[in-house]
């Protein structure tokens, strides 16, 4: 499974693209190359500032620096929306199964589980877990109700293709759209997307609400919401069009 389907409190169906194995891998790597790069950064310190690097310091250094590797994840994840340095390279973050940012005590369940994933079973609990797993979660995260998405949209900007009205006279029917941004036509065009794949009318309707009170404008009658907002994708395009 390359996805994971999540449902709102409001009954609102969206898929996100998981995280595999592989770039779970590849962020815990970048994060303990990230911890070394910082032990190296502790030596320089206690050097330039010419302290006795003996029995004292060397412990006050292993404590810091042991207190930052066990909390470092939480800390993390708490703070930056679900990231470490590795996942945010990887562009990758921990997100519950409700569809909401994780709560703390998500967090604190998904860390302290750790030492089942990884110390105890020596990192191959955790992956055997993932690998197998329908939402690919490691133990930590089906105890917590989270787990590992990608944050690179699924259409990307460059991939869009926007083909603008042919008819020189075109009128479009709401120009207030060029106060619009590429990207929130790209998720207008994701929402219809979508809908074509899945037939869940719930986000068409919640994005199309969303859309007239950004615009300030009103679906006509003879519009669904489905057409509303292919017409904002199609005047937006004449428009940008026009601009270029």
């Amino acid at each position: 499974m390359n996805h994971v389907n999540v449902i709102t409190s409001q009954n609102v169906s969206i898929d996100y693209d998981v995280a595999g194995v592989g770039e779970r891998i590849a962020a815990r790597i970048i994060d303990l190359a990230f911890f070394f790069l910082i032990y190296l950064l502790f030596i320089l310190i206690v050097s330039s500032l010419g302290l006795v690097f003996g029995n004292g310091g060397y412990l006050i250094l292993l404590i810091l620096y042991g207190l930052l590797f066990v909390f470092y994840d939480l800390l993390c994840e708490t703070l930056f929306n679900g990231q470490s340095v590795g996942k945010r390279m990887l562009k990758i973050k921990v997100i519950s199964l409700d569809g909401y940012q994780p709560s703390l005590g998500q967090y604190f369940l998904r860390w302290l589980f750790r030492f089942i994933d990884f110390t105890l079973t020596m990192q191959i609990g955790g992956l055997i877990c993932v690998a197998v797993s329908e939402n690919k979660q490691r133990i930590g995260d089906i105890v917590a109700g989270t787990t590992l998405i990608k944050t690179v949209p699924r259409t990307q900007l460059d991939a869009l293709v926007f083909q603008a009205p042919r008819e020189e006279e075109y009128n479009p029917l709401f120009p207030e759209v060029a106060n619009l941004a590429d990207q929130d036509i790209a998720l207008i065009h994701d929402v219809l997307a979508n809908f074509n794949k899945s037939g869940n009318n719930m986000l068409v309707y919640k994005m199309a609400m969303k859309a007239k009170e950004v615009l300030h404008v009103n679906i006509p009658k003879e519009m669904n919401e489905w057409e509303f907002l292919k017409q904002i994708v199609q005047d937006y395009a004449y428009l940008t069009s026009r601009v270029d």
